[in-house]
């Protein structure tokens, strides 16, 4: 019997078939979403170079330099090529306690922002995974379904102080830190070094004039990188932080051996796609928007004031609200991806009844299977579901990110300079 003939013969070949995963020949009938199964899984790879080439940037920017200039400019006497070359040469002691001071001073701005916050996003985490409807829309749509246990900010907030006490908030805190302050360093330091290869120039004062687009992708890029090398403990947090009492996984080895068994070691990974798709927009938007801000506050100053130091040194306040609105404005922009991200993270893995019911294991093929179920089952609400602690939390963590990081970065370079 021909492999074709067995597959109809067998139930679950069909359902393979059905569900566009079984593709027996390049040109058969069910080949025709190869393209489209693929689509994430090309962008996921492309995501993943373009990361590794950018953490390769930080462990050796002259080989990266000089890799670049002599692969990709052509004419001798490109104004690119030289650039390329400046930043290159310009490798030195001081660019490289320039490093160390960036990568300090985002790890503890990362920890700082991220303890002041768990409270938000913890009860932000809870919403998004939970598959059941919000009472509103229920009602809306009139149509009968098991309730969720959390319906608003405040009544989620009483319940989990009530069944959890004051350390639910920080459930999941240790994992994030583990995850935030490698992730904030490894930003901040590629972000660092790209906009000095932007500007020809490691002064961060020369980076302010930078256009918005190169800032853009100057976060976008850093971000990406940051999320390659920290992404496991991101994992763990969510695991972590989203069951609540009594716990199924009582600590970090234990989630971590339950993954690896169940899902293997791509488990480590469950998600990355959508999270490297989700972190382009939002940390482009995030530090290009932060970066418009400031370069607005400076022109604000430069109206009101008339000495230099007072125009170029933005006062703490003023950086507060720059990262204030920057973070508000990229989590607005970017929370239905971070919904898909956290149900591929727990997806197939175990939750306590109380909380509603799990994501099966394959729930969703990929990110555009995913986006048309929870719209099927939950409508587009279910994509913005916790919003509301999103943007709430947001706020004052890309304030605190971004006040804690120029105060540290500003406080060391004084001491070792």
């Amino acid at each position: 019997m021909t492999l074709l003939n067995s597959c109809k013969a067998s139930q679950s070949c069909e359902d393979e078939k059905r569900s566009g995963r079984l593709y027996l020949f390049p040109f058969s009938l069910y080949n025709f979403n190869v393209s489209f199964f693929l689509l994430p899984h090309l962008l996921h790879f492309l995501l993943l170079f373009l990361s590794f080439t950018f953490l390769l940037f930080i462990i050796n920017p002259q080989l990266f330099c000089k890799f670049y200039a002599e692969s990709l400019i052509f004419r001798e006497d490109c104004s690119w090529k030289r650039r390329v070359v400046v930043v290159a040469m310009e490798e030195e002691p001081s660019q490289l306690r320039r490093a160390a001071i960036h990568a300090f001073a985002g790890a503890i701005s990362g920890g700082i922002s991220r303890t002041v916050t768990s409270p938000l996003d913890v009860i932000k985490i809870r919403f998004q995974v939970q598959l059941e409807p919000t009472s509103s829309w229920t009602s809306l749509r009139k149509v009968l379904s098991t309730p969720s246990k959390y319906t608003g900010m405040f009544q989620a907030t009483k319940d989990i102080f009530r069944e959890e006490g004051i350390r639910g908030f920080w459930r999941g805190n240790v994992p994030a830190l583990l995850m935030v302050m490698p992730y904030t360093a490894i930003q901040f330091t590629v972000l660092h070094k790209l906009k000095t290869f932007a500007s020809g120039s490691s002064k961060p004062e020369n980076h302010v004039n930078l256009s918005p687009y190169l800032s853009y992708v100057s976060g976008a890029l850093a971000g990406c990188a940051a999320t390659v090398g920290s992404y496991p403990f991101d994992l763990l947090r969510t695991i972590l932080a989203s069951q609540g009492e009594p716990k199924v996984y009582p600590t970090m080895k234990s989630a971590f051996v339950d993954i690896f068994r169940a899902r293997g070691f791509p488990g480590v990974y469950a998600g990355l796609t959508p999270t490297l798709v989700e972190i382009i927009p939002y940390a482009g938007l995030q530090f290009g928007t932060y970066d418009t801000f400031k370069r607005w506050a400076m022109e604000w100053n430069h109206l009101h004031y008339s000495t230099t130091t007072e125009e170029d040194n933005l006062s703490s306040f003023q950086l507060f609200l720059c990262g204030l609105a920057a973070g508000t404005c990229a989590k607005l922009v970017c929370h239905p991806l971070d919904v898909l991200k956290k149900r591929f993270q727990i997806e197939g893995l175990q939750r306590h009844p109380r909380y509603g019911a799990t994501v099966e294991h394959r729930a969703y093929r990929n990110m555009p299977d995913a986006l048309r179920r929870i719209l099927q089952a939950e409508g587009c609400a279910g994509l913005y579901k916790g919003i509301v602690p999103s943007t709430v939390k947001a706020a004052p963590a890309g304030a605190v990110t971004f006040v804690a990081y120029e105060l540290t970065s500003n406080w060391l370079e004084s001491i070792l300079t």
